[in-house]
């Protein structure tokens, strides 16, 4: 896997680029019947800031990223709000929160990976709380740029939340192609 790939200046503009007509809109309507507003939020790989900016009307965000390129334009765009630097499956902070949000960031990871951030996000979710999580549907993975996409199937997504998450929602949804993608929203046992 290609770890530096969203760690330069070039690759940051041109993912930017490549994602300037994709947000998370649609899977924060879905978080929005689940989370109450003003809920504290931590979403997982802020990237560009848009769903940031989205979740930002509804809840109290704080944004994390791993890539250092990302985080500089994040805080520089966004002064008044707080930004970790998180990897995706450690998650070393000492805050707690309401609710997690990750879109397309997990995928990263492959599912030993994932496991080791699913029990960490049991560990940082106050009682109750929601996650709010999607993937690429299909099987297998495949690099992109350099980059893991760990596919996941209704099936596999229910096998690595159901102990830790009661599962809210698991549906597809259309990024690009009918039925390319899942949605899962889960609330901590």
């Amino acid at each position: 896997m290609n770890d530096n790939y969203y760690k330069t200046k070039e690759s940051v503009e041109e993912y930017i680029k490549l994602a300037k007509d994709v947000d998370g809109r649609q899977l924060i309507e879905k978080l929005n019947d689940y989370l109450p507003s003003n809920s504290l939020l931590l979403e997982i790989g802020s990237g560009p800031g848009t769903d940031f900016q989205i979740l930002k009307k509804d809840y109290r965000v704080v944004g994390s990223d791993y890539s250092t390129e990302f985080l500089n334009r994040l805080i520089s765009l966004n002064v008044k709000d707080e930004f970790l630097n998180l990897d995706a499956v450690t998650l070393r902070t000492d805050k707690k929160f309401d609710g997690i949000y990750s879109n397309k960031v997990l995928q990263h990871l492959i599912d030993e990976e994932l496991k080791k951030s699913i029990l960490r996000q049991v560990d940082l979710l106050n009682s109750n709380g929601i996650i709010c999580h999607s993937f690429w549907k299909g099987e297998g993975d495949e690099l992109f740029k350099g980059l893991l996409v760990n596919y996941q199937t209704d099936e596999s997504l229910r096998i690595l939340f159901e102990n830790y998450f009661e599962i809210l929602l698991l549906e597809e949804y259309n990024e690009f192609e009918d039925g390319d993608s899942l949605l899962l929203i889960g609330k901590k046992k």
